[in-house]
């Protein structure tokens, strides 16, 4: 985990007004900032998730999207999707990604315009224990069954990327 960071500032019409620290963004939500998440697909169906290490500064111990990072300035989406792949779980950078949707993700922490890809890859994956605990994959059940619980274990990004995928009958 970077901390000295530096995000592109982004305006409501996603334009560039300038930038700031993640230390400024994460816990100023009028920093808009953008993200890229990848939707790892094991060849059954199941989804990839990542429990975030309890040591993270955002939501520590908590699922999460299976591989997810902040843009570099200058950077793309898919770009920054490939590199967080390689570098989250190992996944090869050149595998096929489909972009699924884009999200624009508010709450008290944080402020994130996220692209949303998906590939499908079964393993193996390699992660550095000091940003993420564990993977898994999980069923349809299994995750609708966890969302419905009053206090659960996913982090609220995830809720509402897994309501879209939902929606789109995936």
């Amino acid at each position: 985990m970077k901390h000295d960071e530096i995000f592109e500032v982004i305006d409501g019409d996603d334009r560039v007004v300038g930038t700031a620290k993640r230390s400024e963004c994460h816990g100023n939500p009028s920093l808009i900032h953008r993200t890229a998440h990848v939707v790892v697909f094991h060849p059954d169906g199941r989804i990839l998730l990542q429990k975030r290490s309890t040591g993270k500064d955002i939501q520590p111990g908590k699922w999460d999207t299976a591989v997810g990072g902040h843009l570099m300035p200058g950077e793309d989406f898919e770009t920054a999707a490939r590199r967080e792949m390689v570098e989250e779980l190992g996944i090869p950078a050149n595998l096929p990604l489909k972009h699924l949707f884009d999200l624009k993700i508010r709450n008290s922490i944080e402020s994130e315009n996220t692209g949303v890809f998906s590939t499908v890859h079964a393993g193996p994956f390699n992660f550095p224990e000091t940003e993420i605990d564990e993977v898994r994959f999980w069923s349809g059940c299994e995750l609708r069954r966890e969302m419905e619980m009053e206090f659960g274990s996913f982090t609220p990004n995830l809720i509402v990327e897994l309501e879209k995928l939902f929606e789109m009958k995936y």
